[in-house]
Formats: C-alpha cells, sequence, structure tokens
C-alpha cells in the first residue's frame, strides 16, 4: 500500500523562512551594534589624540622660526595622519550607524509580518477564520446586490423610458409637430439627466480622478456631488503637503471616506437635526491620518461590534493590513468620529500610531 505524503503548507514554510531570515538579521544587528559601540569608542580616541595632535601642531607653527625643519615636517605629518584617520573612522562609523538603522527597520517589518501570518494560520487552524472570509464574500455580494439595483433604477429604466419617448415623438411628427418638438425637448432634458447619473455611477465604480489628478482632489470632488445627492453639510480639510501616494494607498484611504460618509447619510436620513459631515486628512512623511466626523444620531459602539458591521471592519482590516490602525468613537445622541491611519511605503513598522 502506498504510503500517503501529506504536502506540507506553503504558509507553514513561509512562516518557517520568515523565522529563519528574522533570526538572520537579529543577529545581524546585534553583530552591526557590536561594531557600532567599538567604533564609537575609537572614534572618541581618535578625536581626544586629534585634539593633542593638533595642539602641538598649534604650538609649532607658533615657533616656525626656531625648530628644526624636521621637527615641523613630523608636526604636519602627525597631524595630517590624525585628521585623515579621524575622517575614515567618521565615514565608517555613518556607514555602521545607516547599516544599524536599516536592519532595524528591516527586523521590525519582518517581526510584524511573522505576527500577521502566525496569527492568520491560528485563526484558520482553529475555524475562525472562516467568519472573516463569510463577511468578505458577504461584502462582495452586497456590493454587487447595490450596483445591480441601481443600474436598474437609475440608467436601465432610463433607456428604457427613452424608447417609449422615443416611438411617441415618432408618432407625433405627423400628427402634431408642435408637441413632437415639446416631446423631443423633454427627451433631450431626461437624456442629460440621465448623462449626469451614469456619470455620478461610473464615479462611484472607480472614479479616473483618482488615478489623474490623485487623493485630495478626488476628495474634493466627492465631496461636491455628496451635497448635492444627501442635501448634507460636509467639509475637507487638509494639513500637510498635498502629495501623491500608491494607487493602493489612495484607493484604500478614498472607499473608506465614501463608505463613512455614506454610513452618515444612511442613519442621519430622518434626523431633523443638520447634520454637518467633517473630513480631516494628516499628510506626513511616512503616513495618512484620517478622522471622519459628524455630528448625527451616533451609536453604541460595543453593541455595533458584537453586531459585526461589515464596512467598518473591512476599514480596520484594511487599515491594519497597511500598517496603520483604526478606532471608533461613539455614543447615542452625540455623534460619530472615525480614525484611522496608514502607512506610506517609506514608513517604518514601528511608531505609527500617535
Amino acid at each position: 500500500m502506498a504510503q500517503d505524503h501529506k504536502k506540507p503548507n506553503p504558509w507553514d514554510e513561509f512562516q518557517h523562512e520568515l523565522d529563519v531570515e528574522a533570526e538572520q538579521a537579529r543577529r545581524s544587528l546585534r553583530e552591526v551594534s557590536s561594531m557600532l559601540e567599538q567604533s564609537q569608542t575609537e572614534l572618541a580616541r581618535l578625536t581626544q589624540r586629534n585634539a593633542v595632535v593638533t595642539g602641538h601642531l598649534q604650538q609649532v607653527q607658533a615657533q616656525l622660526e626656531e625648530l628644526p625643519r624636521a621637527d615641523i615636517r613630523m608636526a604636519y605629518t602627525a597631524a595630517l595622519d590624525s585628521q585623515q584617520r579621524l575622517l575614515v573612522m567618521r565615514g565608517q562609523l555613518e556607514k555602521l550607524q545607516s547599516d544599524h538603522a536599516a536592519l532595524g527597520r528591516y527586523t521590525g517589518l519582518l517581526e510584524k509580518v511573522r505576527r500577521m501570518v502566525t496569527e492568520n494560520l491560528n485563526r484558520a487552524r482553529s475555524g475562525s477564520g472562516s467568519g472573516s472570509l463569510e463577511m468578505v464574500i458577504n461584502a462582495q455580494e452586497a456590493e454587487r446586490q447595490r450596483l445591480s439595483r441601481q443600474m436598474h433604477d437609475g440608467p436601465a429604466q432610463a433607456l428604457s423610458n427613452f424608447i417609449v419617448q422615443a416611438e411617441i415623438i415618432n408618432r407625433l411628427f405627423d400628427m402634431d409637430p408642435a408637441r413632437a418638438k415639446e416631446e423631443l425637448a423633454n427627451l433631450k432634458t431626461s437624456a442629460m439627466t440621465t448623462f449626469q447619473r451614469v456619470r455620478s455611477f461610473i464615479f462611484d465604480l472607480r472614479p479616473m480622478m483618482l488615478d489623474d489628478l490623485g487623493l485630495v482632489p478626488t476628495l474634493r470632488r466627492y465631496m461636491d456631488t455628496y451635497k448635492e445627492q444627501t442635501g448634507m453639510d460636509c467639509n475637507l480639510s487638509v494639513k500637510g503637503a498635498e502629495r501623491r501616494f500608491e494607487p493602493y494607498v489612495e484607493v484604500m484611504i478614498f472607499r473608506a471616506v465614501q463608505e463613512l460618509m455614506g454610513n452618515a447619510a444612511r442613519h442621519n436620513a430622518d434626523n431633523p437635526v443638520k447634520i454637518q459631515v467633517n473630513v480631516q486628512l494628516t499628510i506626513e512623511d511616512s503616513l495618512v491620518k484620517v478622522v471622519v466626523s459628524d455630528n448625527g444620531k451616533g451609536f453604541d459602539t460595543e453593541a455595533a461590534a458584537q453586531k459585526g458591521s461589515l464596512g467598518l471592519k473591512i476599514i480596520r482590516d484594511r487599515a491594519e493590513m497597511l500598517g496603520g490602525y483604526f478606532e471608533v468613537d461613539s455614543r447615542e445622541g452625540q455623534g460619530c468620529r472615525v480614525t484611522f491611519q496608514v502607512a506610506t511605503p517609506e514608513t517604518t513598522a514601528a511608531g505609527l500610531k500617535s
């Protein structure tokens, strides 16, 4: 009977490779730390020696006419040699400091990836990961259903009406040209309205501005559309220099803001209070922080956590996957404030949350 050889799990192999790589990185970091300490000690010694040699050279320069040429040459040679040694050691120290910092970042990143892989493996083995998978599938299906309804109630219905109107106009041309002209004007107006709705629909699917102009201009455009569609006041403030990010970062932030502002509109549609939605974008060298707040109904965060808000969970998962964090601060009747932060490619694993 043939022996059944179980095929190794690729994730287990990947975890093992990460463990080996992390241990090697830690070993290299320890070696560089030791060399850095030795170099710092040597630099201090050379600096002290250079001070002595420089002081001696100054004494020689003050007695140039009295001292033999050999003594003067020896003093200058010693000073030049001391400065060259000091310069070389400083260069070596800077290189070691750079290597130490790079290894520290690399080690921290490896450790973070290793923890994420371990957590995912543990969830998969315990079966708890199936819940997340189910939530993702449900989210995708819910989005497809929403788009299907939006297409059916919007452009598809409008196109059906166009066909009926065109047939009516075709019959009126012979019977009542004036009425036909009036209906044609109505058809043109309907076509323009449908065109705007299609553009809005395409913008919701994938705003081309995001690829062409970037995150901030696209958010400003979305604010204008949001005001028109919901009647709610909204404001975007940007701290820091506007710049482009990696496409996946821009998409994640835009979709998160879109989801959070959509939540504010849906949950406060019948709220008699004038709703104000504020979006604050803070751009730093290595991270982007987003705060979306409103003065709406608010909700019980503990109850929402138990119920499992799909949209918020997706934002949380994506923020954490991009090396950031996600927080919700809300109480019933006191509005809602959502904060999330993501790392740009230059960000290290440590020191994100502040």
